[in-house]
């Protein structure tokens, strides 16, 4: 994460469509195992799914059932909770020329 960009914490559902999508494209197996934990400064325990994109650092609020319930209506995804083939190969098309989404496209593929 770079300490120079904003840091946004939002709800997942009130991301516009595109950022969604971008989002998609990058947790291709669902949000759940991706979360992360902070304890904001009145000692709460918030859990988050960090994003960055090219000027802001996103935490999408959300506990670990409503990602698994994200995952589980969104017809993107499969019932096993992976992104659908031909809905990862449209979102790459779509978004691969930004450079936050390239980078982290291909560090994915060299795994």
């Amino acid at each position: 994460m770079t300490n120079s960009k904003p840091k946004v914490i939002k709800d997942y559902n009130k991301l516009d469509k595109e950022l969604q999508e971008q989002i998609k494209l990058i947790y291709t197996d669902g949000f759940a195992d991706n979360l992360i934990h902070f304890f904001d400064k009145n000692g709460i325990k918030i859990t988050v799914l960090p994003f960055e994109t090219e000027d802001k650092y996103y935490m999408l609020r959300m506990t670990e059932n409503e990602a698994v319930t994200l995952i589980d209506n969104d017809d993107d995804y499969d019932d096993d909770g992976f992104l659908k083939n031909d809905v990862k190969q449209d979102y790459e098309d779509k978004y691969a020329e930004l450079d936050h989404i390239a980078d982290q496209i291909s560090d994915d593929d060299e795994d």
